[in-house]
């Protein structure tokens, strides 16, 4: 099979089981808005202290919503033997991965971005940050789900396998944080914040091109 049928029989699978088990999907966004909604209340009527300190609460969200799923992105194809099948057969695992990549996008990015505009509302930010805010995250959530397979593919075989997974990606997401924030922080000041998003997406470009790769190494390196 070649990379481009693997890659849509995975991810045709992976959305089979995401319409049937939606705690995959619905926990990440659950998070995300708790986290939200929360915060203001931990904060009080402080509405112009909410505002300069949006920006960091909402990408901190994100990417905590994001890494709640990671662990289990290839964990149970692992334990039921998929992927030493997979190996077995010499299977085009990049195909395989890129397609767990994408699937993990939709279920914890995607809908991130479609309740970001209600949420960014609720922390009082300005029409221009709003659009900041899904400008990043539509950058920056793709880049989250590649960085959290790339963990997830690396800490496969470990016991502990979360909390290893957290000490190897969370430096990684640190770079993404401080831009994307960054980024909605000038947008509320009515500043100029293509740069940022600019480094975001060249961030993105140097991740799709080796991130992908890298995580069909860990998977071989893990089962065999």
């Amino acid at each position: 099979m070649s990379h481009v049928a693997v890659f849509q029989a995975t991810l045709k699978r992976e959305l089979k089981l995401l319409a049937r088990q939606k705690a995959d999907w619905v926990n990440p966004l659950l998070f995300f808005i708790i986290i939200l909604t929360l915060f203001p209340l931990g904060v009080g009527a402080k509405p112009n202290l909410l505002r300069e300190i949006a920006p960091g609460v909402i990408w901190i969200a994100a990417l905590l919503s994001v890494l709640l799923g990671a662990e289990r992105q290839f964990r149970q194809d692992y334990r039921d033997g998929v992927l030493e099948q997979l190996v077995a057969a010499r299977a085009p695992l990049l195909g395989y991965s890129l397609g767990k990549i994408a699937a993990g996008w939709i279920s914890s990015g995607l809908p991130l971005i479609l309740v970001s505009p209600l949420l960014a509302l609720f922390l009082g930010l300005s029409a221009e940050a709003l659009w900041a805010v899904v400008l990043t995250l539509l950058l920056g959530t793709p880049l989250l789900s590649l960085l959290s397979a790339l963990g997830a593919a690396l800490t496969l075989s470990a016991d502990k396998g979360g909390i290893l997974l957290a000490l190897v990606i969370l430096p990684l997401y640190i770079p993404l944080l401080i831009f994307a924030s960054a980024a909605v922080e000038q947008a509320g000041f009515g500043l100029n914040y293509q740069a940022q998003l600019a480094v975001l997406a060249a961030m993105l470009c140097v991740a799709l091109a080796l991130v992908p790769i890298a995580v069909q190494k860990a998977l071989k390196l893990n089962v065999g």
